[in-house]
């Protein structure tokens, strides 16, 4: 069920700054008075996933947002010598169980609508605790759409 919320053209062209220009390592997105979803915060390019998560969660345990991430990690190729470094651009989001039921249901609803208008993600992460939306977490779920 579509929400009605729309998505301010700055997300799209933000996006695209990391997507295409590499210009920022993340992008951290809410809606704003239950009608659009706006940027909230660009992470600089040197910034680190626990920055990420870190302004992800900074809304409060009662809050809902949304992230790109411009993840890179190294994997090893099977029958390869040496790792390559593989970069894939994941969407989060993030709803917290402690939410208001209100508030996650305009997420979630929402959700759809993001991942359209942002092209060229390699991979959808629904998180509600902070384990979830881990390094650690995200990284296996990465990896295990990686050929051997």
């Amino acid at each position: 069920m579509a929400s009605g919320v729309t998505i301010a053209d700055e997300c799209k062209q933000q996006f695209e700054a990391i997507k295409r220009d590499k210009k920022a390592r993340y992008i951290i997105f809410m809606i704003k008075d239950e009608k659009q979803i706006v940027v909230e915060k660009v992470g600089e390019r040197n910034a680190k996933y626990q920055d990420f998560v870190q302004d992800l969660l900074a809304a409060g345990p009662d809050d809902c947002r949304y992230g790109v991430f411009d993840y890179e990690y190294d994997h090893l190729v099977q029958g390869a010598s040496s790792e390559s470094r593989k970069q894939k651009l994941i969407l989060l989001s993030w709803c917290p169980d402690t939410a208001k039921i209100k508030k996650k249901m305009l997420y979630s609803s929402s959700f759809d609508a993001l991942k359209k208008a942002l092209v060229g993600i390699a991979k959808y992460i629904q998180a509600t605790d902070e384990s979830e939306a881990s390094k650690e977490a995200v990284e296996e779920k990465l990896r295990s759409t990686d050929r051997a």
